[in-house]
């Protein structure tokens, strides 16, 4: 699915993806406190969630502290993100990762995109990485589907036309593999899995 027509699906969809705002909080805030062993979000300040969408993720952060910024290339996603009361203090910005962000280098402690990635053509997963790279400071986090597949999910990723099945294959190699401008993306990735299908790559950002 090309970049444009995604963007104006995922607009058509927000108001549907709205309804799942709360379970998807409930979602998220027991993934987060499931690795906080391997990875306190809490220590760091400053976070970036590419792709978030309706907000979700964002309003679990902010509820823990830190100082939130989410980015969305679909406009919709992010006037139901704004409209949430206890999102106030989040910072909602239009903009493509897949693009330059108006942010500059290492603005953020960390950076997270929550199944974004597996979405995306390999061409466009790696400016993902390299831009999420280069404005993060510690850590870069890949929040996504790992090799475990259902049969429901295969089916809907099949129907969507995403590069799924190749990212679920490849994804701590294409990661590892990830060069910019002769320099590698990131100097380590370490894979946590958080659910019986989903995954954390915890990558590590070059300098």
């Amino acid at each position: 699915m090309g970049e444009e027509n995604s963007n104006r699906l995922f607009n058509w969809i927000a108001p549907v993806y709205g309804k799942f705002y709360n379970s998807q909080k409930t979602h998220f805030a027991k993934v987060i406190e499931g690795v906080e062993k391997e990875l306190d979000l809490t220590l760091f300040e400053k976070i970036l969630d590419v792709g978030c969408g309706t907000g979700a993720l964002c309003s679990v952060l902010n509820e823990k502290g830190m100082t939130v910024t989410g980015i969305d290339p679909a406009e919709k996603m992010l006037n139901i993100a704004k409209n949430k009361p206890e999102n106030k203090k989040i910072n909602f910005v239009h903009a493509n990762v897949l693009e330059r962000l108006p942010f500059e280098d290492k603005s953020f402690d960390i950076s997270i995109a929550s199944y974004v990635a597996h979405g995306m053509q390999k061409n466009e997963r790696k400016r993902m990485y390299t831009e999420m790279s280069r404005v993060s400071k510690s850590k870069v986090i890949i929040y996504d589907y790992n090799r475990s597949r259902s049969i429901l999910t295969s089916f809907i990723e099949w129907l969507e036309r995403g590069d799924y099945f190749r990212f679920i294959k490849n994804a701590e190699e294409e990661m590892k593999s990830c060069v910019s401008e002769m320099k590698e993306c990131f100097s380590e990735v370490e894979v946590i899995d958080v659910d019986v299908r989903a995954a954390w790559y915890i990558c590590t950002p070059r300098l």
